[in-house]
C-alpha cells in the first residue's frame, strides 16, 4: 500500500468530498478481504464507488472467519471486513497479531434458527445445539441463549465464556460447537443453531423473519470493522476506500437488499 504525506491523509480522511479525491497512479490498487456472502456484496457495491474516483479495488474472498486474519498479518491483503472488536481482540491476544479497526462497516445481530421448532422453549431435554467453535462468536451464543434463559454461566466471563463456564443447563442441552461457516447448512442435523448473520443471509435466512431469537443490539459484537494492521490505518488508499464504502450508495444498497438484516454503522 502507497503511503502518501499526514497533511494528504488527513485532508483526505476529514475534508475532502469522494468527488474530489485524489488521482492515483494507474497501476495503484486496495486489496479488501471480505467473507462470501454479504460482505462481499456491499464491498462489490464500495469497489464500484471507488473507481469512479480512478482508486483500483480488488476484493478476495474467504470461507471462514480464520483465513482473512491471517492473510492481512501476511501482507496479501491490505485490510478486511467481517469481524466485530471482541473477535478481533482475542486474535490480537492468542495469535500475536497486530490489527487495528480503520472504521466501522455494518451492524448484523447474530440470531438462532431451527427447522424443527418454532420456539426455543419447545427444545427437548437433550436437544443439540450447534454453536461457532471459535472462542468470541462461541460466548456470543451462550450469551444469546442465556437471554433466554436456557442456560446461566459463571458470573463475569463475558466475551471468553465456554461450554465449561455454564452452571445451569435446565434441559441438559448438548452443545455441538463447529466453524461458524458450517452451522446454517447443519440445520437439517442440529434442534436449533446460532448463526452469525453473514452466513444465515446467504443461506437464505432473515434475521428478522427466521431466527428464534436475536441478540441484544447494545453488545460490541454487533458491529463489523474494516480493519488493517497497525501503521497502515492511515493510508490514504485505504481511506479512500473507507469513504467509498460510507457512501450514500452503498448505504442505500444495504438498506433495500437486507432489510433490516444488515444495518450501516457509520
Amino acid at each position: 500500500m502507497n503511503k502518501r504525506s499526514l497533511l494528504q491523509t488527513l485532508a483526505l480522511a476529514a475534508v475532502l468530498p469522494l468527488t474530489a479525491l485524489p488521482a492515483f497512479a494507474a497501476d495503484q490498487q486496495v486489496v479488501i478481504g471480505v467473507t462470501a456472502g454479504p460482505h462481499a456484496q456491499i464491498a462489490e457495491v464500495a469497489k464500484r464507488v471507488a473507481e469512479k474516483s480512478g482508486l483500483k479495488v480488488k476484493l478476495v474472498e474467504f470461507g471462514d472467519f480464520i483465513q482473512p486474519n491471517a492473510a492481512l498479518v501476511q501482507g496479501e491483503i491490505d485490510a478486511n471486513i467481517y469481524q466485530h472488536q471482541p473477535f478481533m481482540d482475542a486474535q490480537n491476544k492468542d495469535r500475536g497479531y497486530k490489527l487495528v479497526p480503520v472504521a466501522k462497516a455494518v451492524n448484523q445481530q447474530m440470531g438462532v434458527y431451527s427447522k424443527k421448532i418454532k420456539s426455543l422453549q419447545d427444545l427437548k431435554t437433550g436437544a443439540r445445539v450447534g454453536i461457532p467453535n471459535d472462542p468470541t462468536n462461541g460466548s456470543r451464543a451462550l450469551l444469546v441463549l442465556v437471554e433466554q434463559k436456557l442456560i446461566t454461566l459463571k458470573p463475569g466471563v463475558g466475551a471468553r465464556a465456554s461450554v465449561l463456564d455454564i452452571t445451569a443447563n435446565p434441559k441438559k442441552l448438548k452443545f455441538i460447537e463447529l466453524e461458524a461457516a458450517q452451522l446454517a447448512r447443519s440445520l437439517d442435523d442440529l434442534d436449533a443453531a446460532a448463526v452469525n448473520s453473514s452466513y444465515a443471509v446467504a443461506a437464505g435466512l432473515s434475521p428478522q423473519k427466521d431466527s428464534l431469537a436475536l441478540e441484544n443490539t447494545n453488545t460490541p459484537y454487533v458491529t463489523v470493522l474494516i480493519a488493517t494492521r497497525a501503521g497502515h490505518e492511515k493510508d490514504a488508499d485505504l481511506l479512500a476506500f473507507v469513504k467509498a464504502y460510507q457512501s450514500a450508495e452503498v448505504k442505500q444498497f444495504v438498506d433495500s437488499t437486507f432489510k433490516g438484516a444488515y444495518t450501516v454503522a457509520w
